[in-house]
């Protein structure tokens, strides 16, 4: 399998996981140093940990839970043993008892390990821009 092949496994691994609110199998997609950027946070998340920190606050204090989770118009760029993946993703969430739904562009950027795993290693989440059809 090529490594392309393999960076659109793992991200559909990852993207599964957050869809079935797997908080256990998503979180193990990331490196321990990955990094988190979304524009609904004042600040970046610098680790794993401090991301799992944060969804844990979210259950707890908001009930937050992922219902679903698509991806589509997926963009790989290899670039040696790091690739950047790009895609649309249209998202159902439970807060504080409501649904929300929203039409987002990511990045993530996955690194090969050793063992010829890959690794998400940074998430850029962007709202998508207005006027444009759902994907």
């Amino acid at each position: 399998m090529s490594d392309r092949q393999h960076v659109l496994n793992a991200a559909a691994e990852l993207v599964a996981a957050f869809a079935r609110n797997d908080r256990e199998a998503y979180f193990a997609a990331f490196s321990a140093d990955a990094s988190f950027v979304f524009y609904t946070l004042p600040q970046p998340l610098l680790s794993r940990d401090a991301y799992q920190a944060l969804w844990d606050q979210w259950r707890a204090e908001d009930g937050f839970e992922v219902l679903s989770c698509t991806s589509s118009n997926a963009v790989v760029s290899l670039q040696g043993d790091v690739a950047v993946f790009i895609h649309d993703v249209a998202t159902r969430l439970r807060m504080q008892g409501e649904q929300h739904f929203s039409q987002e562009r990511e990045t993530i950027v996955f690194r090969k390990q050793q063992q010829g795993l890959w690794l998400a290693c940074h998430e850029h989440l962007s709202a998508m821009p207005e006027g444009l059809p759902p994907p």
